[in-house]
């Protein structure tokens, strides 16, 4: 038989600050080489022209212009045009 109640809250992680995800350029905004653009979970986005994705989904910018957000057969692509 257990010699100690059930712990509940105080046998939970502390409070841990989140990982900052979400659109960090939007459409109309300049980007060098390299720039993250979306950091996301799963693929919401796409990869467009002039972008690459990396392994945690992080879409960056892979020439330098101008980001363009539009759907295409129902799916959001992320693309960088240059200017």
């Amino acid at each position: 038989m257990a010699h100690t109640k059930s712990q509940g809250k105080t046998n939970q992680k502390a409070n841990r600050a989140g990982q900052r995800r979400g659109v960090k350029k939007f459409g109309g905004q300049k980007v060098e080489i390299g720039q993250i653009i979306v950091r996301q979970v799963g693929s919401s986005f796409h990869s467009g022209p002039g972008t690459k994705i990396g392994k945690d989904y992080t879409i960056y910018a892979i020439q330098p212009g101008i980001v363009k957000f539009f759907q295409k057969l129902g799916k959001k692509i992320v693309s960088v045009i240059k200017n």
